[in-house]
């Protein structure tokens, strides 16, 4: 690895993908957290970030909806789009109010990257993933698009979020999938069995999103208490089982006290350990949390630490789902076959 000012950069797949060791996930900026932050204040986090080293950022069409691509469009500029590499995503599709559903419609997927460009300002989006998996229509026909989208130059690398294994194998025979994103952190840890052993044949990256448990890692149950209105979070299972979790976090930080960090830097100092593959992208709002994600990159944890903290969050010890949407995540993501 390559230093980069403060944060390493490492390569991200096989494809060629090279991007930062730590990512910056742009979501709560603009949605789902409470209400957006001021766009002015957002840039300059987002400017500090990439001046630090962090160059590897993380949206959606979804988030807001629209509104933190447009925000990161604005970011960029001033020279800013040559030093990093946007990965954003399509596929969660919100339709007159109704609740969102999951769209892999070539046509869509199409309409979906042309509006991502233009709300991002950019000619090529780095990394396009399938933000989640349409159960609808096969995964080769999804794929076909995105393919002739590569071969256009509209988008360099193909991802996919909360796939399950086979659906990653079948739709990297079509494209060579890069990277693969889903939730992973010490209490969500569904995929190391079968997704992360699929990617690691295929040498496709990982990209664990809410590294931090959706920030509960960091603050535990004063987090919770402190949320603000519209703040999805409470309505995760994991959130409302504060009471019988919160000791997860307190032992956690217990560790961090040992260690002379904080428990948002030992939960994040973890999943950096599970290899050179895996890339997380925590998000912030703010400048101080920035910098403190970025020491937990210097963390060391020795094997019988790593088994310690594993023991504070094991499955028979968390307790709700992780996710609200269970039924969107990889355990249900499965597609039709391709017909003959």
């Amino acid at each position: 690895m390559v230093m980069s000012k403060e944060v390493p950069q490492l390569k991200l797949g096989s494809q060629g993908l090279v991007v930062s060791a730590q990512g910056l996930g742009c979501m709560g900026m603009s949605a789902h957290y409470g209400p957006a932050k001021p766009e002015p204040e957002m840039i300059e986090l987002i400017r500090q970030a990439i001046d630090s080293g962090i160059t590897f950022l993380d949206t959606s069409d979804f988030y807001g909806p629209h509104t933190n691509e447009i925000l990161i469009g604005k970011a960029l500029k001033g020279g800013y789009r040559e030093k990093v590499q946007v990965a954003t995503k399509f596929g969660v599709r919100l339709i007159d109010g109704k609740p969102p559903v999951v769209c892999g419609d070539p046509t869509y997927v199409r309409s979906a990257c042309e509006a991502s460009l233009k709300r991002l300002d950019i000619d090529c989006i780095d990394l396009y993933y399938a933000h989640r998996i349409d159960t609808s229509i096969p995964i080769e026909v999804t794929m076909g698009e995105l393919k002739k989208l590569v071969e256009e130059g509209k988008v360099k690398y193909i991802g996919l979020s909360e796939a399950c294994a086979s659906t990653i194998r079948r739709a990297h025979a079509v494209h060579p999938i890069t990277a693969i994103q889903t939730e992973w952190s010490l209490w969500s840890r569904d995929l190391e069995d079968d997704i992360v052993p699929t990617c690691r044949e295929l040498g496709i990256g990982i990209v664990p999103y809410s590294p931090l448990g959706r920030g509960f890692l960091a603050g535990g149950a004063t987090l919770v208490k402190n949320l603000p209105e519209g703040d999805t979070r409470k309505e995760y299972p994991r959130f409302k089982n504060v009471e019988y979790n919160k000791i997860v976090f307190e032992r956690v930080n217990e560790m961090a006290t040992r260690k002379g960090c904080t428990a948002a830097q030992l939960a994040l100092a973890w999943v950096h350990h599970q290899g050179i593959d895996v890339v997380p992208i925590p998000g912030t709002t703010k400048v101080e949390n920035l910098n403190q994600n970025i020491k937990a990159l210097s963390i060391k944890l020795t094997p019988t630490e790593m088994m310690e903290l594993e023991s504070y969050a094991s499955s028979d010890v968390v307790k709700g789902d992780r996710h609200v949407y269970m039924q969107r995540t990889w355990i249900n993501s499965e597609t039709p076959p391709l017909s003959t």
